[in-house]
């Protein structure tokens, strides 16, 4: 029987928090009216804050591992890495929910369902974070995708909404079996090992050991959204709600990348798995140079600007990948770390505002051209000049300008690579960032120097949610930007886990 502490309980204390937030919502939605609900997006950031406030205190703590059963390697631990996590994941639910909180309501679908399977969700990607056994890993996966695949498909208005569900649903579960097919094989390498601690003490493996990692990999890298398993996610970001595109642009990806490092360093950090000359650092280093090329070379003729933001995605997959590879080298490994987890922590900001932007300014209807198209975004700044105003802060955050929080997450990764001797890579992911500046900045150019022509569909009325979202994300992206300092420690404390 497993055996849970007191002190487990603590150490899981921010994903109990989010399902206790959940389940009171559900019940709170059989009793109240239909005609005076508008407190879920409030309640749902309320709770979200509730859970960063828990996990604050294991920032500063020794880490806790937690055991399900005596004298078998932790399945998961609470350290100052998954604490950070944690806190990105709760910061992005919280603003993404207040996004949904107008966005939904505009289009009478301001249902509690949905707030709650945004709990369940980032319930997984806390766990995720904390995740240090494959077997866990998986069922964290599972929970945070199912609820992910429900929320794609909550606004049934239209052929794009569905066919974006059931593609997200279908290759998501395809990569899933892949991921544990992988879990499969490491478990036969080193002899029924699942833990990471276990599976980096196994000895031998040789290719089945390489082939299950290859496989658990290519689960993560689909979830993040990385080339060459990134086809899904322009059609799905763009048929699915805003608000949710919001949510699995930031929260997905952090949990999904925490997972990966952790597992290659961790599970797979080893001499012969993470060598210079064969090891996974090499393979994740092309995989950062396609994505990066192919998420901004992609992005640069599209008209879309959900569709637009969609390919940035990819593209911020590939500079985090970057660090990724620059972390397979032991020595570097802690630098690698910090900047993956402010360049997560910036792209949540920057990444919610810039679709929060898009919700607000979106047709009620969801139909035609114009809904997101970038004469939609012409004379915004004449408009709605504070919309204007953030918008274009994210756009420069996004391209990396400074001093916006962007410019510093990828000043922390190009630094990275460079400490592990990635130059070429370095050199690509500055090139490509030029290639970035053209696009968003595009998107300004819009906003502030040309008129709309034709039909003038009007912007709908922005509730106080929305007002709130826009700020809190606006005043991240500055903050994070000219005074880094607010959670590079925290950031650079989180990274020793790793190890370099």
């Amino acid at each position: 029987m497993p055996q849970f502490s007191s002190a487990d309980l603590l150490a899981l204390a921010p994903a109990l928090v989010l399902t206790a937030g959940a389940l009171v919502l559900l019940m709170l939605e059989v009793f109240q009216d239909s005609d005076k609900r508008g407190y879920q997006a409030w309640f749902t950031a309320a709770v979200a804050g509730l859970a960063g406030l828990t996990a604050l205190p294991m920032l500063g703590a020794d880490p806790h591992p937690i055991v399900a059963v005596a004298g078998r390697a932790p399945f998961a631990v609470a350290d100052n890495f998954g604490a950070f996590i944690a806190l990105i994941v709760c910061a992005g639910l919280a603003i993404s929910s207040l996004v949904a909180g107008s966005f939904l309501h505009a289009r009478n679908a301001n249902r509690g369902e949905y707030y709650a399977l945004a709990m369940f969700g980032a319930v997984g990607m806390v766990l995720l974070g904390q995740g240090t056994d494959l077997l866990f890993i998986f069922v964290a996966i599972e929970i945070m995708s199912v609820s992910t695949y429900a929320l794609a498909a909550f606004l049934r208005r239209g052929a794009k909404p569905a066919e974006a569900a059931f593609k997200y649903f279908l290759l998501g579960a395809f990569s899933t079996a892949i991921y544990l097919y992988g879990a499969a094989l490491v478990y036969g390498a080193t002899g029924g090992k699942t833990a990471l601690a276990d599976i980096a003490n196994a000895s031998g493996g040789g290719l089945l050991l390489a082939a299950g990692l290859c496989l658990v990999s290519v689960g993560f890298l689909f979830k993040v959204a990385a080339a060459p398993f990134h086809m899904w996610t322009p059609d799905v970001y763009e048929g699915a709600p805003t608000p949710v595109t919001a949510f699995m642009a930031v929260g997905v990806k952090a949990a999904a990348f925490a997972a990966l490092v952790r597992v290659l360093t961790i599970g797979f950090g080893g001499e012969t798995l993470a060598s210079p000359e064969t090891g996974w650092g090499n393979v994740v280093g092309v995989l950062a140079l396609a994505t990066m090329l192919v998420g901004n070379l992609l992005a640069v003729p599209q008209r879309s600007v959900k569709r637009l933001l969609a390919y940035s995605s990819i593209a911020h997959a590939g500079y985090l990948l970057l660090g990724v590879a620059a972390a397979a080298v032991p020595s570097v490994r802690a630098v690698a770390g910090e900047g993956i987890l402010y360049y997560l922590a910036a792209y949540t900001f920057t990444g919610v505002g810039a679709f929060a932007v898009v919700a607000a300014i979106e047709r009620l209807d969801g139909e035609g051209p114009m809904t997101w198209d970038l004469d939609r975004f012409a004379g915004l700044a004449k408009r709605r000049p504070a919309m204007a105003l953030a918008m274009a802060l994210f756009m420069m955050s996004l391209a990396g300008i400074p001093p916006t929080a962007g410019f510093i997450g990828k000043l922390y990764i190009f630094r990275a690579a460079i400490d592990a001797k990635l130059y070429g890579l370095a050199v690509a992911g500055v090139l490509t960032s030029v290639v970035g500046v053209y696009y968003y900045l595009r998107v300004v150019v819009y906003m502030y120097m040309r008129e709309q022509e034709g039909v003038q569909h009007p912007i709908p009325e922005s509730r106080p949610a929305m007002a709130v979202a826009l700020a809190a994300a606006a005043i991240g992206t500055v903050l994070l930007g000219i005074l880094p300092s607010l959670i590079g420690d925290a950031a650079s404390a989180s990274a020793l886990v790793l190890g370099g």
